[in-house]
């Protein structure tokens, strides 16, 4: 079973549009994500409503998924909607007394697609594993945004 809700949560030293600045920069994607190689922008700013071109990365495995933008304040939250497996991935920004707390989160309303679970049980080793795998992989990212983040700081 699919679970509902993976997060993961991070304590950054900057401000919400500094972290905004590299959480909106989804060409960048690929530079956090360990999954997630690249997401190549369809039409001109990020916005709602954007469409992207996702290139996926497990192994030797490589395969191509397209998201939609579908929730964006800027300084806040982005979230996109994966049409291959209906899921949504979010990051919101949380300001605090020192700096913020930055929540990625993979959303699963109902269930995910057949063929997206077909797919993670015969090639990914089923649910579980990989649910724990996006687990740590979502920490692998917030650490990589949060240095990206910290070093904007350091430069402004």
């Amino acid at each position: 079973m699919t679970a509902a809700l993976i997060e993961e949560s991070i304590e950054i030293d900057a401000t919400p549009e500094q972290v905004w600045s590299v959480i909106s920069d989804l060409e960048r994607m690929g530079e956090w994500s360990p999954q997630c190689k690249k997401m190549i922008i369809r039409g001109g700013a990020v916005g709602l409503g954007t469409r992207t071109i996702n290139i996926n990365r497990r192994g030797p495995l490589v395969w191509p998924t397209t998201s939609k933008v579908v929730r964006f304040e800027p300084n806040r939250e982005i979230a996109f909607r994966v049409a291959e497996n209906h899921t949504v991935w979010s990051y919101t920004i949380t300001p605090g007394d020192s700096g913020v707390t930055l929540t990625e989160r993979r959303e699963v309303n109902g269930s995910t697609t057949k063929i997206s679970s077909i797919l993670v049980d015969k090639l990914f080793g089923g649910v579980e594993s990989f649910e724990t795998e996006l687990k740590l992989g979502m920490a692998e990212t917030l650490g990589k945004i949060k240095r990206a983040a910290e070093k904007r700081l350091d430069r402004v």
